[in-house]
């Protein structure tokens, strides 16, 4: 039995599989999104959506959809499914829908009186072309598929008005036709592997809803436009596979090129699987260069989100090339950044203050994976420039207190921190002055660092690090026993947020086991949730603990009190450390809410975020990698931990 699967009684109940997502990638940044019962409720959906870098770093839809329909005795049945104006729900095609399988390749298999049909989807690696294999599973009589493109040409962000501005010449290639709707696109070529009749019938669809969009309170309706169709026949037991791609392909070779790629799948059959496959979607290799894209369907390519999920992303599922491939690109950046003081266009957010604290625990748990030799020899220059570098004032954003040598940063005007909520140009959360994960982060990668070296050199990084003991403890410590979130000057932040668990969670903290352990009791009482950390407890002023509403009310909620599954990776160490393994199995519980996660949302991902709230509902990007990543991380912790 498939471990997501989806039987007709929920497929054809549009509550209940409406809201489920599907994605696929093909770690070059093109990616294929719909809803299960593939109907499009974003303006990101589409068939195939690809970047255009000659249209600058955004993702584009192409091909929005492909409606099918069977004929048999001249009767057409539509298995298409939209959503239109009003909300009206056209053709309903998902009535003929039997079960939807995902655990190689998505699969729907429809049921037409005496007909069975199967679909499947699958991505071509490294190239901007989706195959869909379809076979007549079962037909009593002659019957033929007719095929409706309908097209997009556009930015993912933006929407589409019927217009006299598209090219409308649709030329016939080898089994297939291409577009190219507006200059500065490529051209898409549509083809089969089976040769079709081509009929040119163009029509502007008008009214095109996107329901999740509404919903967002975003421009949420469309018009795209329909070239024709394809008919094929089909006899049964056949199978006819559509190539849609940015390169014309030969049709005989089509078969040969599906199954060539199913056979590199790694099946979702089990939670660890799942994870695994959704944080593979989020690899971009470019040239040489490997990167990590934070999520679907609007993510980038952003420093922070680089290196925190890198070691989840990679260590975690046993890919260590990988980690060393994204680190060489990410560290490349760092290393241009701190020299020259360029940005890297490519790696947004490569300036902020803690991006170098936190490649440092990303080299920590390469480290701690293989050993701290290995990690000494490929990483010890970049620690120590890392280290020179903050200790020199040269950061921008990073100052070391001379008396204390605790790090501060200025977040008032602009936010600094991963909490980066903004209004009107001011931070949401203003975090500034002395923050705990920043000094968390500084204090172990002092301690790493003399780990790693030997002499006056070793002696250099922990002097530093005692200088800072104590001074954390009497500035972030109360006496209710958390940790302040942040302290300027006189202030000390009182709100109780969740960045006093990665403080606990590290491996070097100046914090005693019993210290830790009063920091990690109120982190469970107020802010722990099956899905992660609350970003700030009900206890707290300010919180907010869904993720609705109007941007600008969005913005407001993103880290007043909405749960972020990442956070779960550092609760976990510090549950460990505190309790050894005593811990394992309520660790091991936690986890249970995520995997139920699995079949809700993007299945086989986790969301960005999610409500702080019953029935903790997933918000904001439907795939995260970061989430993905420290989840990942936490159960191969777990694994290491009991087999130790």
């Amino acid at each position: 039995m498939s471990y997501l699967k989806f039987d007709k009684n929920l497929m054809i109940n549009l509550e209940q599989s409406l809201p489920k997502e599907m994605l696929r990638t093909n770690q070059s940044g093109a990616y294929h999104c719909t809803t299960i019962v593939d109907c499009n409720t974003r303006k990101q959906h589409g068939l195939l959506v690809v970047p255009v870098p000659e249209l600058g770093n955004s993702w584009h839809v192409m091909l929005s959809s492909l409606d099918e329909t069977v004929y048999q005795h001249g009767a057409p049945f539509n298995l298409g499914l939209h959503r239109y104006s009003g909300g009206v729900m056209n053709p309903n095609g998902h009535k003929y829908i039997r079960e939807f399988d995902c655990e190689s390749v998505p699969r729907t298999t429809y049921r037409v009186g005496g007909v069975i049909l199967t679909k499947e989807k699958i991505f071509i690696s490294n190239e901007n072309r989706i195959l869909i294999r379809y076979t007549l599973v079962e037909a009593h009589s002659p019957t033929t598929l007719r095929f409706r493109p309908v097209l997009a040409f556009r930015d993912a962000n933006a929407l589409c008005v019927a217009n006299d501005a598209i090219n409308t010449e649709i030329p016939e290639i080898d089994n297939g036709v291409s577009a190219c709707l507006y200059d500065g696109y490529p051209r898409l070529f549509m083809q089969f592997s089976h040769k079709p009749a081509w009929t040119y019938d163009p029509h502007w669809y008008n009214g095109f809803e996107y329901v999740k969009d509404l919903e967002r309170g975003v421009p949420y309706t469309e018009d795209l436009w329909v070239p024709g169709y394809f008919d094929v026949p089909i006899r049964k037991g056949e199978s006819i596979i559509f190539s849609a791609g940015l390169s014309e392909v030969s049709p005989r070779s089509l078969s040969k090129m599906y199954e060539k790629e199913i056979a590199h799948r790694t099946c979702r059959t089990s939670f660890f699987n799942c994870l695994k496959n959704a944080v593979k979607q989020c690899y971009l290799r470019e040239g040489d260069d490997m990167y990590l894209l934070s999520g679907y369907p609007w993510g980038k390519v952003i420093a922070r989100n680089t290196f925190m999920a890198l070691p989840g992303a990679t260590i975690a599922i046993n890919h260590r090339e990988d980690f060393e491939r994204i680190a060489d690109t990410a560290l490349r950046s760092l290393r241009s950044f701190m020299q020259t003081g360029s940005l890297d266009p490519r790696i947004q957010g490569i300036d902020l203050p803690d991006i170098p604290l936190w490649a440092i625990w990303a080299i920590q748990q390469y480290a701690k994976a293989y050993s701290r030799e290995e990690a000494a020899a490929r990483y010890l220059d970049d620690i120590r420039a890392i280290i020179d570098y903050i200790l020199a004032g040269k950061h921008p954003f990073l100052k070391v207190d001379s008396e204390t040598g605790m790090v501060s940063t200025d977040g008032s005007n602009k936010p600094m921190s991963w909490m980066n909520a903004s209004l009107g140009g001011h931070p949401v959360v203003p975090r500034s002055g002395y923050l705990i994960e920043f000094n968390a982060l500084w204090y172990n990668a002092l301690v790493f660092a003399s780990r790693l070296t030997e002499g006056e050199e070793q002696d250099k990084y922990s002097v530093r690090a005692e200088k800072m003991a104590q001074p954390f403890i009497s500035t972030f410590l109360n006496d209710y026993g958390y940790l302040y979130d942040y302290v300027n000057g006189t202030y000390a932040d009182p709100s109780v947020r969740p960045n006093m668990a990665i403080a606990i969670g590290l491996d070097y903290s100046p914090l005693d086991r019993r210290q830790r352990k009063r920091v990690l009791d109120i982190v469970t009482r107020e802010l722990l949730t099956p899905k992660g950390l609350r970003t700030l407890s009900p206890k707290s002023f300010g919180y907010r603990p869904n993720y609705l509403g109007s941007p600008e009310d969005r913005e407001m909620a993103l880290h007043n009190g909405p749960a972020r599954p990442w956070l779960m990776g550092f609760y976990s160490d510090a549950y460990l450390k505190v309790f050894g393994m005593s811990g394992v199995s309520y660790v091991d519980r936690m986890l249970i809410g995520f995997e139920d996660e699995m079949t809700q949302g993007c299945i086989g991902s986790l969301s960005q975020l999610y409500d702080a709230n019953p029935p903790y509902v997933g918000r904001g990007a439907i795939s995260h990698v970061t989430n993905v990543a420290e989840v990942l991380r936490t159960l191969t912790t777990l694994k290491k931990f009991i087999m130790d």
